[in-house]
């Protein structure tokens, strides 16, 4: 018996990366899967973005699996969007069991050099995106009288970031966001939690900027490799570097599964214990 036997899970971010394995994982549990992402450039984002043919690849490797995805473009800071998107899910499947909010941005720089359109964006994606797309599933979820929603923050959203505050500002927002909506939809049957990723391998931190924050190196100077023993430094466990996007998809799986039925309102690190870590100030002044 799967965990998620013939339930529907929509998942937004779904192109590649925590969205790609969170669909692939339900996919496996015995899951359908609505696929929502933006898949195309937001400007003031450094990396290169998911494309149309990343969702047609994530959709292709979930039929591979004997499950069903269906594909909906948009926006998860237009609201309109994502109800099409619920609209089509149970229009396609018959009802909606679940919510994955996943969908994220992230840039760098100095809160006093950020631009005002960096900022809005990553509040716009990181944050209200996340109320948006609750917002559009809560009526069916609140009709039927169960399911979960599963917000993706990050461990930015438990301690400080520097040269990201509205990326932090943001994941602080969503847990805030988490535990009011566990709150308002209790009493409706429907839980609600947040997975709160570390230092993932995925290409929102595999570009030249991260490599150079990760080193702590000139502009242009940071390498792969300078990122991937850099990342060592943020474990606690033996033997960790960048985490696997399928061990957060372990976690959101888990959370949205029955086995968590009587649980409401989590914040569940995926971070290889770099929350247990002592701080420290790593140049003092």
């Amino acid at each position: 018996m799967y965990r998620m036997e013939d339930k529907t899970v929509l998942i937004t971010g779904a192109a590649r990366g925590q969205g790609r394995a969170h669909a692939i994982r339900f996919a496996e549990e015995g899951a359908n899967v609505i696929l929502f992402d933006i898949a195309s450039q937001i400007d003031s984002v450094p990396y290169e973005m998911a494309k149309p043919a990343d969702l047609e690849e994530t959709a292709a490797q979930i039929e591979a699996l004997d499950r069903r995805a269906i594909i909906s473009r948009g926006d998860v800071r237009n609201g309109d969007d994502l109800t099409r998107a619920v609209e089509r899910g149970i229009a396609e499947f018959g009802r909606i069991d679940g919510l994955v909010s996943n969908a994220g941005i992230w840039s760098l720089g100095p809160f006093w050099e950020l631009s005002t359109q960096a900022w809005q964006d990553s509040i716009d994606v990181n944050l209200t995106g996340h109320w948006l797309a609750a917002k559009a599933v809560a009526p069916h979820l609140m009709e039927q009288g169960s399911g979960t929603i599963v917000f993706t923050a990050s461990v930015n959203g438990l301690e400080a970031g520097a040269n990201y505050a509205h990326y932090t500002a943001a994941k602080h927002g969503v847990i805030g966001l988490m535990k009011t909506v566990a709150v308002e939809l209790g009493p409706h049957g429907i839980r609600s939690h947040v997975v709160a990723p570390g230092f993932i391998d995925t290409q929102m931190n595999d570009y030249q900027g991260s490599y150079d924050m990760m080193a702590g190196a000139a502009p242009g100077e940071g390498t792969p490799e300078a990122r991937i023993e850099a990342s060592k430094h943020w474990s606690a466990l033996k033997g960790r570097s960048v985490i696997k996007p399928s061990a957060v998809s372990n976690a959101v799986v888990w959370l949205s599964s029955d086995e968590t039925a009587d649980m409401t309102g989590l914040v569940v690190p995926v971070d290889a214990g770099h929350m247990v870590l002592p701080a420290y100030n790593p140049a003092p002044a």
